[in-house]
């Protein structure tokens, strides 16, 4: 049980060291370094959903014969639609973005800027927060290794998404102080949402196929919906394709070697 706690708070805790960064870090990261640290975090989460999330959803219905693939396309389904909903109900901002997304509010910038960050760590969360309860419940093969691996592979794409809240925040006025809390609390959903998903598998231990799945459509929906048009906005976004070939198979490199 404690390493299932300290393995959801290690991608908290990727959060919070980018979001240090505003300490440290004199001027707002220029586009291209913007651009790299998504196409890396996109990579991450890429890789992430196929080999901790998908594959092993698909290896633990085997018994389904061919519909093994079922319990992942219908949690893969479910997960994308869930996030489509939040994208809907919840006002947030994208940076770079003028134009707010969901419905009306009279929410400042900077809490719709926290806002789009905090949707994109909520399917972080779920998703290790299940390959952790499959680790104490013994479903699927998950092993300790495998679990780590997620974990450490969410936090290291959470260092840059941490740093790309909290320096614009500090560019446009707010103190450093300010602007490094907004980046630590866009990350504090990772845990509790983690933490929830743990909950739910150990109380419905069947559903786990398609609660891996649920956390994969989810993340892709997130790649696809917002950080694959960010890594690709402007001159020379080649830079952002080559941060996120980096970050994918970094991410394949962890899943294997530690799994």
């Amino acid at each position: 049980m404690n390493a299932a706690l300290i393995g959801l708070l290690i991608p908290f805790l990727g959060t919070a060291a980018g979001a240090a960064c505003v300490f440290f870090l004199k001027k707002d990261l220029k586009k291209g370094v913007q651009r790299a640290l998504t196409g890396f975090a996109a990579g991450v989460m890429v890789a992430a959903s196929i080999w901790s999330l998908i594959v092993p959803a698909i290896d633990q219905s085997q018994g389904m014969g061919r519909w093994a693939f079922l319990p992942a396309f219908a949690g893969f389904w479910a997960g994308v639609l869930f996030l489509l909903l939040l994208d809907r109900v919840i006002p947030h901002l994208h940076l770079g973005i003028g134009q707010a997304e969901g419905p009306r509010s009279r929410f400042t910038r900077t809490v719709m800027m926290v806002l789009a960050v905090t949707l994109h760590n909520i399917p972080e969360g779920m998703a290790v927060g299940v390959v952790y309860a499959g680790l104490l419940t013994g479903s699927g093969g998950i092993t300790a290794g495998g679990a780590l691996a997620l974990a450490l592979g969410i936090a290291i794409q959470n260092f840059p998404e941490g740093a790309i809240i909290s320096m614009p925040l500090y560019a446009e006025g707010k103190k450093k102080s300010g602007s490094f809390l907004l980046g630590v609390l866009s990350g504090a959903v990772e845990p509790l949402f983690g933490g929830l998903t743990v909950v739910i598998a150990h109380m419905v231990v069947p559903a786990m196929p398609y609660l891996l799945s649920f956390a994969a459509g989810a993340m892709l929906y997130v790649v696809v919906e917002d950080l694959i048009p960010d890594m690709s906005a402007g001159e020379h976004s080649n830079i952002g394709v080559v941060a996120f070939a980096v970050g994918f198979s970094l991410m394949m490199a962890l899943d294997v070697a530690l799994g």
